[in-house]
């Protein structure tokens, strides 16, 4: 089964600006009614699109 296609959101139209710190992954689970796993796979589709960097221990940035 193919993963569920990202729906547009804050980084989308620029609402959050470079460097902006996303919520952890079980609040973006939480916040979008999704398992963590799939909140998981949609920051990883987002760094695969370089659209985030994740920096280990410190959490997840808009680039």
């Amino acid at each position: 089964m193919a993963p569920p296609r990202l729906r547009p959101g804050p980084i989308a139209p620029g609402d959050l600006p470079s460097g902006a710190k996303l919520p952890g992954e079980r609040e973006l689970a939480e916040t979008y009614g999704v398992a963590v796993g799939t909140a998981r796979h949609a920051t990883k589709e987002l760094r695969d699109r370089e659209l985030v960097k994740t920096l280990p221990g410190k959490g997840t940035f808009v680039i």
